[in-house]
């Protein structure tokens, strides 16, 4: 697609410039990190264009706002007003390709000090490229030494922008040691997800992933893998993950909006121990389809 900083966004209450979207240096947003924001797909499909799973990303967005304080967004935003801006998203844009769509609520007030409820917010929505984060032929990972933030802390279950500085430390340090990116470990030393994607394991046929309470995001593709994987007669588990059972798991694959399916190639310098990942095909075959088909029960058409 063409430059996205030459689109044209929604902020607020209109569309404008991508260059005209800017919040104050003094906003609560950016002095504190007090946004919150979820990351979507618009497809191009036989049908027309269609947002994947795009009403459990608004009611992310709700719950997330709801979670810090904002509760006065879930007040003024439906699902189908909601919706409506992303239509229009798509069309003022001429969008006729894949891309992933940021929508974010910031709180705008400009005030000193720490606080979240009964101020004023703003949302915005933009597109841009849908390229993934990770690499598709295989990602290399390292445990990270820093911590994933307990949910105690931070909430996992929101997508609060400032939390991502946690993740962002341990990715570079990922990179800086020659690797794709990240596996973080909670605070009890059991596996929570990568630096922006949920992590599954495969052994003896069985599909594993770290549970809802190891401090991690309960991510919508997560979702969708897991139903996949019921679809296709695999059985899945949600429990405690502990880091060598990656090392020793016959397939490994992250997942995410940004990071699709990723198979994971290598731990902490340790091989993945099947080269021919069967089972990660079959679910990466079967996410085009329920992401891509106009038969999909998960598409929202535009």
């Amino acid at each position: 697609m063409a430059d996205f900083k030459n689109k044209k966004v929604f902020y607020g209450d209109k569309f404008i410039p991508f260059g005209q979207a800017n919040l104050s240096i003094a906003s609560s947003a950016v002095l504190y990190g007090l946004s919150v924001y979820t990351v979507f797909p618009i497809n191009k499909t036989t049908k027309g264009l269609a947002a994947f799973r795009l009403n459990e990303h608004f009611s992310r967005l709700v719950d997330s706002a709801h979670i810090i304080g904002m509760d006065s967004f879930a007040g003024q935003w439906t699902y189908n007003k909601f919706l409506n801006k992303v239509k229009e998203l798509a069309s003022v844009n001429g969008v006729d390709e894949d891309v992933f769509v940021r929508a974010s609520v910031h709180i705008d007030a400009i005030l000193p000090g720490t606080k979240s409820r009964g101020l004023s917010h703003v949302l915005s929505m933009f597109i841009y490229p849908s390229e993934p984060i990770v690499p598709q032929s295989g990602c290399r990972l390292k445990t990270s030494l820093w911590r994933r933030v307990s949910d105690n802390s931070i909430p996992a279950r929101a997508k609060v922008n400032g939390a991502y500085v946690n993740s962002v430390l341990a990715k570079q340090d990922a990179i800086d040691s020659g690797y794709d990116d990240c596996v973080f470990l909670d605070t009890a030393g059991h596996v929570c997800e990568s630096s922006a994607a949920n992590i599954f394991l495969i052994r003896d046929g069985v599909l594993i992933t770290p549970d809802t309470t190891s401090d991690l995001l309960e991510g919508i593709n997560r979702k969708t893998v897991i139903h996949i994987a019921k679809d296709l007669g695999i059985p899945v588990e949600q429990r405690l993950v502990d880091l060598t059972e990656l090392y020793i798991a016959d397939e490994v694959f992250l997942c995410g909006t940004s990071a699709y399916i990723a198979p994971v190639i290598e731990i902490d310098s340790r091989k993945i121990s099947t080269s021919n990942p069967q089972i990660v095909q079959k679910i990466q075959e079967k996410y085009q389809y329920v992401t891509h088909s106009a038969d999909s029960k998960f598409l929202q058409f535009l």
